[in-house]
């Protein structure tokens, strides 16, 4: 599979079909093979193109902290689309890569031709709701490091399939990526222009909330829920989750 390097880390894709580029970002503690009951189906008419963010499964796992951040996320998602030639792309992920869609329309709104935000959160507008959220990535890092791959086992689907080659990657993911800084992507959402589609499984109930919060600010948006999926709508309920996204996207341009 291609591998491109990006200020010195390595950072797997994978590109599947082709057509208009639709790149896919994974969750937190998950790797591209979530995607691959969407391989088919989304690849019949667009390149579909999938990753592994650093840390993450097939990519590199620095040993520098500071080289896990939502800048050096983004950074990445534009590398791999200049890899495969693309000025624009359908821009989507779930939860965490979901997040990081956001934070690349913020940055390069020019690149993105519309958004699929999936079982995400926008992040937060209050500090003390983000110090909590950052907490919390504080602790999910210390269990990596203490108990190594370990809690993966216990986690929503995406998560208990991924294979890492270990877990210093997630935990200093956790402390770089899944933490956020500042209300920039939350305060973003009215400012998006481009077609969006809002999904989120009936299940993940975290995430609910956040999912009518993003399908009010973003103007047009579309808002699917799922019936009977949990965090990964995309593998709990594969068909119905499918059919969403491939009617959305059919309405493009």
């Amino acid at each position: 599979m291609p591998v491109l390097t990006n200020n010195g880390v390595n950072i797997h894709y994978e590109t599947h079909g082709s057509g208009p580029p639709l790149l896919l970002s994974h969750g937190f503690s998950a790797t591209s093979a979530m995607w691959r009951g969407q391989i088919e189906p989304l690849s019949r008419n667009h390149t579909l193109i999938l990753w592994d963010m650093r840390g993450h499964g097939e990519s590199d796992y620095p040993a520098d902290p500071a080289a896990y951040s939502e800048d050096a996320t983004v950074s990445d998602m534009a590398a791999i689309l200049d890899a495969v030639g693309a000025k624009q792309a359908i821009i989507g992920g779930l939860s965490l890569g979901g997040y990081m869609s956001l934070a690349f329309h913020l940055r390069h709104p020019e690149r993105c031709r519309a958004l699929l935000i999936i079982d995400t959160g926008p992040g937060f507008k209050k500090d003390e709701a983000r110090d909590a959220w950052n907490a919390r990535s504080h602790e999910t890092a210390a269990r990596f490091d203490a108990e190594g791959l370990a809690p993966l086992l216990k986690g929503s689907p995406e998560r208990s399939k991924s294979r890492h080659r270990d877990a210093t990657g997630l935990a200093h993911a956790a402390r770089g990526m899944l933490t956020q800084r500042d209300a920039g992507v939350i305060n973003s959402l009215p400012g998006i222009k481009v077609p969006s589609l809002v999904l989120v499984g009936s299940k993940d109930t975290p995430f609910l909330a956040a999912t009518d919060y993003m399908a009010a600010k973003i103007e047009g948006s579309t808002k699917v829920v799922i019936p009977d999926a949990g965090h990964a709508a995309n593998i709990d309920q594969p068909a119905a989750f499918n059919e969403a996204v491939l009617a959305f996207l059919s309405k493009l341009n």
